[in-house]
């Protein structure tokens, strides 16, 4: 009874948490952006960024930030340099910007990269200390290099993770770092990104740098989207301009480039014929091609897009998601909320929202995916669509999509999340096969698959009907009924099934089998003391393992012929031992040599080993046959057991 009340006590305390958890939060318009673009121009820079792919970079940026926010430009080297002023983004503003980012060279002599920060957060340029809307990009090569003192450097670290990161914390800032070569002080830079909840990422060269610049925008400032379906999209009527950023395919000239754009009613633009109501910049690395007042419809692209290309688009109607953080664990999960807003009311009405279709793609870095509808038979009362990602097959970054589609407009989301584990902990999930399998998954049949790994046990992740699984997934083999009486199983993925029943299910049945054949084992033995106790005859004496080398002509010399084996006969015709002599290859090979019933000992001590039958004395049981031919278990004088198992 007291258990009983326990466990209600329990349950009265949690139900307060329960209900909490499951309750969506008030999804709200993000406020204004404010944008701090702090860009290194050190010396180093010339062999890092040999054709100045920063100036195309930060003008991508200024030109994709959006109406409303604050913004500004920092170039840092021995000195901290003010590019661009910080202040509301407006065409004047992006024009500035375009135009000064010629200025961005390589031409400094050290990598002052705390005063940078320092400069670049003055309390001046927002008024207050407050920085919690803050978000600064941060793009480095080197380390940190104020003097030929490398005491001095080094205290100079010291003081960026130290003191100045902890203002910056304090003060709410958001920091995303981009390593730009193996040799930028990669650690620093993470560190500055995990410590205020930012990005971090490495471009491997300068062609990866705009891409990595995107990233970090895209994290700070979420845009619309209007889904690409293959090389067209549909514009609705509520969309006030939209802003196509097509990257050029890695193996595709920038300079001998064809690239199309056409509207609904088949009118074809180019980079040298742009209509009115159309701009349409060409840099290196992308086209960015934005429309405004756009005819509603459906809009193709006539030529190859590359990765990352994507259509943003200004418009009164807007989906609205919780911020994605740039890395998440088991224990600290994404909250995912979805939610509609038409100018800044958020729409609850289900006429609307019962005729949308939200899902939600999580796709792995090898490009394997996997697809879960967010909308169910019946729209959310409270208009705000909910999951949660707990965990995934493996670590890793993941590029995170939810799209909308309406019977009269689409929507899309992005963002790029990483899964980690824990130092000193595994993976929930294992994404080799594993050797055997303890205890079964109850939820590892139709649990998520994002990766095309085994799934896992948190059935709203991902709805594996979509997941294609790699060329390279081993195959289970069904184990061999020798293995299944020795409790053996070959090495299978988790999720496999052999012959329609699960490997798990396999694995227990070997497992009562053994525990069958170790009473079996048990039994006889009782039987043969007892029959020693009553007095019956011709049965051999009780002899221990340790002695049974010693006084070898002893029992071969009580026991009938019949039921001892001939050792001379065994060690000349030295046959190969079966399968279940390499589960006891680790007997001693000198003992099997002396001792001539060294096969039939050989799986008693496996049974010893796997069944804990050690504190009974088998040795009268030397004649005992292999496991593979449980029927010879009792003597021929004994009464035969016909409930065991072979």
């Amino acid at each position: 009874m007291q258990r009983i009340l326990n466990c209600l006590l329990v349950a009265v305390f949690s139900l307060p948490l329960v209900v909490a958890a499951q309750s969506s939060p008030n999804l709200e318009l993000p406020d204004d952006a404010d944008i701090r673009i702090i860009v290194d121009i050190s010396g180093s820079m010339k062999a890092n960024d040999p054709d100045n792919l920063r100036q195309p970079a930060v003008r991508l940026l200024a030109r994709m930030l959006p109406e409303g926010a604050s913004a500004g430009v920092w170039t840092f080297g021995q000195y901290v340099n003010m590019l661009v002023p910080h202040a509301g983004v407006t065409d004047g503003w992006r024009q500035q910007a375009i135009e000064r980012s010629d200025q961005i060279n390589s031409v400094a002599l050290r990598t002052n990269l705390g005063e940078a920060l320092s400069v670049a957060s003055d309390r001046y340029l927002s008024g207050s200390d407050e920085l919690g809307n803050t978000d600064f990009i941060l793009l480095s090569d080197g380390k940190v290099d104020i003097s030929d003192d490398a005491g001095a450097n080094d205290a100079e670290r010291e003081r960026i993770l130290g003191p100045l990161l902890e203002e910056l914390d304090n003060r709410g800032a958001t920091i995303h770092t981009v390593a730009l070569s193996d040799e930028a002080d990669q650690a620093l830079l993470e560190r500055l990104a995990a410590e205020t909840g930012g990005s971090y990422s490495l471009a491997p060269s300068a062609e990866a740098l705009t891409r990595a610049f995107l990233k970090a925008l895209n994290t700070a400032v979420p845009q619309q989207q209007i889904p690409i379906d293959g090389d067209g999209f549909s514009v609705d009527a509520g969309v006030d301009e939209f802003t196509a950023l097509i990257f050029r395919a890695d193996e595709q000239p920038s300079d001998t480039r064809e690239l199309g754009l056409i509207s609904p009613e088949g009118e074809e633009a180019t980079a040298d014929s742009v209509p009115d109501g159309m701009r349409w910049v060409r840099e290196t690395e992308y086209d960015l091609i934005t429309v405004s007042d756009p005819a509603a419809g459906q809009w193709r692209i006539d030529g190859e897009l590359g990765e990352g290309s994507r259509v943003t688009v200004v418009s009164d109607l807007r989906m609205v998601v919780s911020p994605v953080p740039p890395m998440f664990t088991e224990d600290e999960p994404v909250e995912l909320r979805v939610a509609f807003f038409e100018d800044d009311q958020k729409i609850d009405n289900t006429d609307f929202l019962g005729v949308i279709d939200v899902r939600l793609t999580l796709t792995s870095g090898d490009g394997r995916s996997g697809t879960k509808t967010l909308s169910g038979d019946e729209p959310p009362a409270d208009g705000v669509y909910t999951d949660d990602i707990s965990r995934l097959p493996d670590e890793g970054e993941y590029e995170l999509d939810v799209v909308a589609d309406g019977q009269t407009f689409s929507r899309r989301f992005s963002a790029v999340t990483r899964f980690t584990v824990p130092e000193g902990e595994e993976a929930s999930v294992a994404p080799e096969p594993v050797e055997t399998i303890p205890e079964p998954e109850p939820e590892s049949e139709p649990g998520p698959d994002v990766a095309g790994q085994p799934a896992t046990d948190d059935p709203g992740l991902i709805d594996t009907s979509q997941v294609e699984e790699p060329d390279t997934a081993p195959v289970a083999e069904e184990p061999s009924a020798d293995d299944a009486e020795e409790g053996q199983q070959e090495p299978a993925p988790d999720t496999a099934e052999s012959g329609g029943i699960p490997v798990w299910a396999m694995a227990a049945a070997g497992g009562f089998g053994l525990v069958a054949v170790a009473g079996a084992v048990f039994v006889a033995i009782r039987r043969k003391k007892t029959g020693a106790d009553n007095g019956e005859e011709d049965e051999p004496p009780v002899i221990a393992p340790e002695e049974q080398v010693d006084e070898e002509p002893e029992p071969e010399d009580e026991l009938p012929e019949d039921e001892i084996p001939v050792a001379d006969t065994e060690v000349d015709e030295s046959e190969p031992e079966p399968e279940p002599e390499e589960e006891s290859a680790e007997t001693p090979e000198p003992e099997r040599e002396a001792e001539p019933e060294s096969e039939k000992a050989e799986p008693e001590e496996d049974d010893d080993e796997e069944f804990g039958l050690e504190d009974f004395d088998l040795s009268e049981f030397d004649d005992l046959p292999d496991t593979e031919n449980d029927k010879g278990l009792l003597d021929k004088d004994d009464e035969p057991d016909d409930g065991k198992k072979k």
